[in-house]
């Protein structure tokens, strides 16, 4: 049985039944139901998976385990809301679900006996269990625990953390980077991974932590899981990959596989350590004699192309499976007939669920046409989570082909049923040295023939990402749609799911090829659709988005009525210095600041600041370590000291992303009336 979890994936237009009165509103995305981690029963009968529900009076999400027949049975709620639940995992006779929880105060490892009666905690750890993986035989689980590494025990860890909150001093002393990391301070811990035989009543024996003496994240920092470690098929023994710590790991992306025994009593052996790039999601073939995984070619480049490897684990020799699939793998999951490795993968604007012949490499198809959130195969059954740009996720289930695909769910049907979406459409142009390039444009929920419409010109982050037929919680273009304007994004020169080497061009020109794309493609849209309203359009972007708002700021100001910078890059020499990860920099600008001074200036919006004057709405959060706010402080600065017309919004309790449910309802009122009351303007 395989279980994957991925970022976005297929989908087609459904339409809804009901009586249509208004466009989609914030308050609606924010409380749609949001489904993930499908895991199919090992008899292919039933899945289990999540669902999200928001709670805006506690102001967060809570999320349930559910249970439903393949058959169209209907879903049954099988954990309590108060608590979270996430991680599901069948035992191997298909009699148990197993999953995290926090209902005892910590996470930790439960087991749900479907038989009946309640939920049983398995682990009874003084630390949060961060993630798991159950040994094939269900024997054995191992899971990632944040510890300090030089303690012997985990009251060790827990001592030393009650200490220092006695301390009366607040310092805190580094001598290495990581200082922070995404959204957190560093304080010594790393995550390690532990080993522990699941007894007959039911509970973890005493855990043993296999990778001692590997001074790294295992799972990694920030944004790790359980695909970072692989049991193999007889459970005697773990592959996790690592990136070791010292005084390079702020610049390094050298991730290598590791070999230990299950029961620690070897050190843990570098099974690829040649190769000095990211090696990433071991995985075991069935009879234990390959192990599969995911290689980058290139240190330091973290959108390098990750390629699908196959190592005989007896002679060591080390084959690339698909070398002429030019896209990059995600997750990796062996499909049940043993012959096909699935993984998913940003494909021309959508992200695709692919099955690769591991003795000829050829690449299938098996869902696309949206968004993949999560996937499992079971014997002839294949279960996935799609969204697409007009509906959030739905559970579908197909044969092992990916054919006679039928919907399961219905989530979100009656807030659904009054909605009318904007509809959408893929369009391509010669961008860049005439080379195609796509983009999308979303119609208004209230499009009539004939007439025009104001347009938000959304420019997504990454750079190295793609925005396309999915249905996102924080830029979802159907937020600008149901306030009656018409949406416009393209996936410039850098974007994934194009090719390698189209993502690759990107890297030391910011402000060039992506800036030609954007204005062509500008073009192109106004060309091909007549209900555009050229004169009244706002572009806005986050992240490299937000960076490209404040270049065009300066050098691309004539069709803006307003700007919108979220998380924007000001400055990209301060950028180089103060960012956490300095391997995205420093690859992205040939070298470091001091290395290459010119590169850095090159596009820095930070020198054009005597041009701007297009209104500009400024919005940061103060826990973005990725971008720190004072990018976005020295925007509006600039902007107030040029007497531009602007506006600073500022999220003390936020990171990159505006997660919390009040907050990205004020967070799209603000973009919202920032964009009406210039739309509603005299001129620009």
């Amino acid at each position: 049985m395989l279980r994957v979890s991925l970022g976005i994936a297929l989908a087609a237009v459904i339409g809804h039944a009901g009586a249509v009165e208004r466009g989609m509103a914030v308050e609606d995305l924010v409380q749609f139901e949001r489904v993930s981690a499908p895991t199919l029963s090992p008899d292919g009968k039933q899945v289990a998976y999540l669902l999200r529900r928001t709670d805006m009076e506690a102001n967060k999400g809570r999320t349930a385990l559910w249970l439903q027949s393949l058959a169209n049975g209907e879903p049954r709620r099988m954990t309590e809301l108060e608590s979270n639940a996430s991680e599901p995992s069948w035992s191997a006779d298909g009699q148990s679900l197993y999953f995290l929880s926090s209902r005892s105060g910590l996470n930790q490892l439960w087991r749900l006996d479907l038989a009946g009666g309640e939920a049983q905690a398995v682990s009874e750890l003084p630390l949060d269990v961060l993630n798991y993986q159950l040994s094939p035989n269900g024997g054995q689980v191992a899971f990632s625990l944040e510890v300090f590494t030089d303690c012997p025990d985990l009251a060790c860890t827990t001592q030393r953390l009650d200490a220092r909150k006695a301390e009366k001093h607040s310092a805190q002393v580094f001598d290495a980077m990581f200082v922070r990391h995404w959204d957190t301070w560093a304080d010594g811990r790393r995550n390690q991974l532990f080993v522990a035989a699941i007894g007959e009543d039911g509970k973890l024996a005493a855990p043993i932590r296999v990778s001692a003496g590997v001074d790294g994240d295992i799972s990694s920092k920030p944004f790790g899981g359980n695909a970072d470690y692989a049991w193999s098929a007889d459970g005697r023994s773990l592959v996790f990959s690592a990136r070791l710590g010292g005084s390079s790991e702020a610049w390094s992306t050298n991730f290598d596989l590791y070999s230990v025994p299950a029961d620690g009593s070897a050190a843990p052996s570098n099974l690829t350590e040649a190769n000095k790039a990211w090696d990433a999601n071991p995985l075991f073939s069935a009879d234990g004699k390959t192990l599969y995984y995911l290689a980058m070619q290139r240190p330091g480049f973290e959108a390098d192309r990750f390629a699908i490897m196959a190592r005989d684990l007896a002679s060591g020799a080390t084959r690339e499976i698909a070398p002429s699939w030019d896209r990059s793998a995600g997750s990796l999951a062996l499909a049940a007939d043993g012959k096909r490795l699935l993984t998913d993968s940003n494909d021309l604007g959508e992200h695709a669920l692919f099955a690769i012949d591991i003795k000829t490499g050829k690449a299938s198809k098996l869902a696309g046409g949206g968004s993949v959130a999560g996937f499992d195969q079971v014997g002839k059954h294949l279960v996935f989570a799609r969204s697409t740009l007009t509906e959030p996720a739905q559970l579908f289930v197909a044969d092992a082909q990916g054919r006679g695909t039928r919907q399961l769910s219905r989530f979100n049907s009656d807030r659904l049923a009054d909605i009318a979406m904007g509809e959408y459409e893929q369009f391509s142009f010669s961008g860049w040295n005439n080379e195609q390039v796509h983009g999308y444009v979303v119609k208004p929920w209230n499009y009539t023939q004939g007439q025009k419409y104001p347009v938000a010109y959304i420019i997504h982050g990454g750079p190295q990402g793609s925005m396309g037929n999915n249905f996102h919680y924080r830029w979802n273009p159907q937020t600008y749609a149901g306030q009656g304007w018409a949406v416009v994004f393209i996936d410039f020169h850098g974007s994934t799911g194009y090719g390698q080497a189209f993502t690759d061009s990107i890297s030391q020109d910011w402000g060039g090829k992506p800036l030609e794309d954007l204005q062509k493609g500008w073009a192109a849209a106004l060309a091909k659709y007549d209900f555009l309203d050229g004169d009244r359009a706002c572009a806005l972007g986050a992240s490299y988005g937000g960076f490209m708002v404040n270049w065009i700021a300066g050098v691309w100001t004539q069709p803006w009525r307003c700007l919108v910078s979220h998380s924007g890059v000001f400055d990209q020499r301060m950028m180089g210095y103060a960012t956490e990860e300095l391997w995205f920099t420093e690859w992205e600008n040939g070298g470091s600041p001091y290395q290459v001074p010119g590169n850095y200036e090159k596009f820095n919006p930070v020198t054009r600041v005597s041009q701007w004057q297009v209104p500009m709405l400024v919005i940061h959060g103060q826990l973005d370590f990725r971008i720190p706010v004072e990018q976005s402080l020295a925007v509006f600065h600039a902007l107030q000291r040029r007497g531009v017309d602007s506006k600073f919004v500022y999220y003390p309790d936020e990171n990159h992303w505006i997660l919390k449910p009040a907050n990205s309802v004020h967070w799209h009122n603000e973009v919202n009336g920032w964009l009406q009351r210039h739309f509603e303007g005299a001129g620009k």
